[in-house]
Formats: structure tokens, C-alpha cells, sequence
């Protein structure tokens, strides 16, 4: 399990990210851009469960990563992983921050993310 405090803190110690907050309607919805080429590389967004074919009626942090559609494959069984919410499923996945999936995990993808998008 994971926070966005974390995600945060780690991506800038790393990459020197600061979170982009581009959406007025979704203050809470975080963009990390790529310092060189301003891609995204994450997105953190509190979303309902509901949206995300969850049980529950309460909200969720989660983290888009971009990944190679070969890990996206790997990675769509494992728990705590969901196809890709509003992004292209074939490159990214979502990751339920308060799921049981590694935190070192979710930081080496993070950094793959990272790497995709230079």
C-alpha cells in the first residue's frame, strides 16, 4: 500500500517532478509530467469505485503508468491492477494506491513510466 504523499515525495527526490494540477473541475487529479519532453509519465486521480468496476461506493486514489503493452499484459492479473482508466489500455494500467501491490513495484514502474516518455 501507497499514498500520493509517497508517490510524490519519490518522484521528486528522483526526477525532480512536481505534481501538475491542470484541471479545475478535479483539483485532486495530479499529472507527472516528463521534465524534458512534458509527456505524462503518471496520473493520480481519486475516482469512485464504482467507475472502476470496484464494490463500494466511496472514493479511491490510483495511479495511470505508462508501460510496454507486454507488462500491461503480465501486469492485468495481478491485484490491485485494473485496465487502464481513461488512458489507452494497450499502454498504460492503473494501479489502486490502498491495494495490496508491492510499493517497491509500483516504484520501479513508475520509474519505467519515466523512461517511456523521455
Amino acid at each position: 500500500m501507497i499514498n500520493r504523499r509517497e508517490i510524490f515525495a519519490y518522484v521528486k527526490e528522483k526526477f525532480d517532478t512536481d505534481p501538475d494540477y491542470p484541471w479545475f473541475k478535479y483539483p485532486d487529479n495530479a499529472v507527472l509530467r516528463h521534465n524534458g519532453s512534458g509527456k505524462w509519465y503518471g496520473l493520480i486521480m481519486n475516482v469512485p469505485k464504482i467507475k472502476l468496476g470496484l464494490s463500494g461506493e466511496e472514493s479511491v486514489d490510483i495511479i495511470d503508468l505508462k508501460c510496454e503493452p507486454g507488462i500491461v499484459s503480465l501486469l492485468k492479473n495481478e491485484q490491485g491492477t485494473l485496465p487502464a482508466y481513461h488512458m489507452n489500455k494497450k499502454h498504460w494500467i492503473t494501479i489502486v494506491l490502498v491495494s495490496p501491490f508491492p510499493k517497491e513495484e509500483i516504484y520501479n514502474l513508475i520509474n519505467w513510466s519515466y523512461k517511456l516518455t523521455e
